[in-house]
């Protein structure tokens, strides 16, 4: 037999074994006889390099050195997804489906939520070409080396499946492997690990690839995406992809109501804890793809899935002390300060106590036992109180009247819950979230440059706002703590960089309260400058859509202030883009202006989304539902039969692909 023909059907041969083993937990050949066919097969490859084959089974035991993970951006955006905590939600969620899609016809999915760590798997030809972390959603890390150690991914698709397509899951560590570990490592005098969801996520980001191989990982995969049109709905697009090598577990339900989706959340929410991992929760999704597509997102989440959240685990502890912490707009949290307590798999000793209402609200004293919960089992925060165990000497708790940091008297405005320091540029904690905030990958994404750095670079005097980064030189960084020649290098070419992020970014990075990355969008889009933005007068501002009075007021009051005039005037000289570039204007006008757009069915010379876009870009308006207020309908193939019947019912006129490109031409 010819040695390439031998060495092929030992890959076949091992990745079918791994298969059996990780994927089916059916195992046809015993742990050793597996150990000799990949040493076998190790020994012909090193015999013949020629025939090195980055997929091959061999290359799973790890090896490679990662010092840096490069930043990827995601090719499709890895949206987060709206919660629910009880049944109104669901049912609140579900009608506004239906109204949406105008149509009552409609089934859902329903996945139980694993709790690890998001990835983003690419395949070209079917192959494995690289694992992404979630990151931001919009970019996360380039960690291919040590997702390719987990066992259980196929690194070449074999059967009918998708060419070029993405696989999204989570990486997680199953109970039984985390508690193996666990033991060796406090047998070895190692501190225990806290939880597997941590664990897991921390393995990822292992610079020794051949660490990772070590711990048990395991991926359970939940979404195809991929803009081939190969599958009519999500479920037939995952029970195909498990059928072709990928670990999409059996729990995946396919709902015909909203009742069903219920019982199952009940179900699950009995049987969790005999479950091999963790979960949290139950994600629902509309079954059909054409509909996700006609449903679209918002700016956070798709309107076509929801994630039910089982009730968080409580405990009680004691609370010693109420200290307060300053934001990046001044704005006071107290915090309670707790005596450890363990609470769903890590250590709190802190929570939220939100703002003074909630305090008088709970009545919430120093001494007192609370019970404590994860609110969405992510931040902890104080539900109730203990009355009966209230020490006799508990005093009623006395809000902060003046700044924790510098001492300025708080100040609460009508109709806001929370107390601000009004101390803007001389309050430490302020400067040092507001340039963290600019510094940030949603804003200048500057890297080489973390939160440590930022408070650091404050308390050497080198920067008192964010403006001061583009002053700073390579000298005055090295002689800084944790610094070298390189990190500084990398710190002030990132800082050079940034001045290439578009106006839309340098708007949200500024800080100005209230706007958010989709406000600023929008401003930007319609003032193009910043000079243009802080001339604008109020009646200007609140005719841009989705511009209130809250919004609109504090743009003005940034605009006014003779600091805020004096930073944008140093961010111009140093070259920080504050207008739209002649590129980004190029295809925009206003010839849809006011006029209000339906987007539906299936598009052949743009997508979705682009076509989307070129309405926002001329002026126009994208809205998910017909009204008397929509001016036209876009329909494409298969438009949903009930919007087709709504339009024609109010009159409003229905236009093809082409005639929408005619109208923007």
């Amino acid at each position: 037999m010819k040695v390439a023909q031998k060495i092929k059907e030992l890959r076949d041969e091992l990745d079918q074994h791994n298969h059996n083993y990780y994927v089916l937990d059916n195992p046809t050949i015993s742990d050793y006889e597996f150990d000799q066919k990949l040493k076998e097969l190790e020994k012909l490859e090193k015999e013949n390099p020629s025939l090195f084959d980055p997929n091959s089974p061999t290359q799973r035991v790890g090896g490679s050195i990662t010092k840096n993970f490069d930043t990827i951006v995601h090719k499709d955006r890895m949206y987060s997804l709206d919660n629910s905590y009880n049944q109104d939600d669901l049912l609140d969620w579900e009608k506004r489906i239906k109204k949406n899609l105008g149509t009552t016809d409609v089934e859902y999915t329903c996945e139980l939520k694993y709790d690890g760590a998001s990835i983003n798997l690419t395949y070209e030809k079917g192959v494995f070409i690289r694992a992404v972390t979630r990151g931001d959603g919009v970019q996360g890390d380039d960690v291919t080396n040590n997702i390719k150690t987990i066992r259980s991914i196929p690194l070449v698709v074999r059967g009918d499946f998708l060419s070029n397509f993405q696989m999204r899951g989570e990486i997680i560590l199953p109970l039984d492997g985390f508690e193996k570990m666990n033991k060796e490592r406090v047998s070895q005098g190692e501190e225990a690990y806290r939880n597997p969801r941590n664990t897991a996520s921390g393995s990822l980001k292992l610079q020794d690839s051949s660490e990772v191989a070590k711990r048990p990982l395991d991926c359970l995969l939940y979404q195809v995406v991929t803009d081939e049109r190969k599958y009519r709905t999500h479920y037939e697009s995952l029970v195909t992809a498990r059928k072709v090598g990928f670990k999409v577990p059996k729990t995946i339900l396919l709902a015909k109501s909203i009742d069903e989706v219920i019982n199952f959340i009940n179900d699950w929410d009995q049987k969790r804890s005999d479950l091999p991992y963790e979960t949290d929760g139950v994600v629902i999704k509309v079954n059909d793809l054409q509909q996700q597509e006609e449903l679209g997102f918002t700016s956070k989440s798709p309107r076509w899935a929801i994630a039910h959240k089982f009730k968080a685990e409580q405990v009680a502890t004691v609370l010693k002390s109420i200290s307060y912490q300053v934001g990046r707009t001044g704005a006071i949290t107290p915090v309670a300060n707790l005596e450890p307590v363990h609470l769903a798999g890590t250590v709190v000793k802190r929570a939220s106590l939100h703002n003074a209402d909630q305090i008088v609200k709970l009545d919430v004293r120093v001494g007192d036992t609370v019970f404590v919960e994860k609110g969405g089992e992510i931040i902890p925060k104080i539900i109730r109180v203990d009355l009966p165990k209230r020490p006799k000497e508990a005093q009623e708790t006395t809000y902060a009247t003046h700044c924790p940091e510098c001492d300025t008297a708080l100040v609460r405005h009508e109709g806001d819950a929370k107390h601000y320091c009004t101390n803007e540029y001389g309050c430490a904690p302020q400067i040092t979230e507001r340039i963290k905030h600019f510094i940030g990958r949603k804003a200048m994404d500057i890297e080489g440059l973390g939160g440590e750095t930022v408070d650091l670079l404050r308390k050497e005097g080198l920067v008192k706002n964010y403006a001061d980064l583009y002053e700073l030189k390579k000298e005055q960084i090295i002689p800084l703590e944790r610094m070298a020649e390189k990190s500084a290098q990398n710190m002030i070419e990132g800082i050079h960089k940034s001045k290439e992020i578009p106006f839309e970014k340098v708007l949200f990075a500024l800080g100005i309260r209230h706007v958010g990355e989709t406000v600023a969008k929008k401003l930007a889009k319609h003032f193009i400058s910043i000079d243009n933005l802080m001339r604008a007068d109020f009646e200007t501002l609140i005719t841009v859509d989705e511009i209130g009075e809250k919004i609109a007021n504090s743009v003005i009051d940034f605009s006014k202030d003779e600091n805020n005039i004096e930073l944008i005037n140093r961010l111009k000289r140093y070259g920080v883009q504050l207008e739209l570039s002649a590129t980004s204007i190029e295809n925009q006008s206003d010839k849809l202006t006011g006029n209000i757009f339906v987007v539906s069915g299936v598009f052949h010379q743009m997508n979705r989304n682009e076509l989307k876009k070129a309405i926002e870009d001329n002026g126009g308006k994208v809205s998910s539902a017909i009204s008397k207020k929509t001016s036209y309908v876009v329909a494409g193939d298969n438009m949903g039969p009930s919007k087709l019947v709504k339009a024609e019912s109010l009159g409003i006129p229905i236009i093809s692909e082409q005639e929408f490109i005619d109208m923007i031409n």
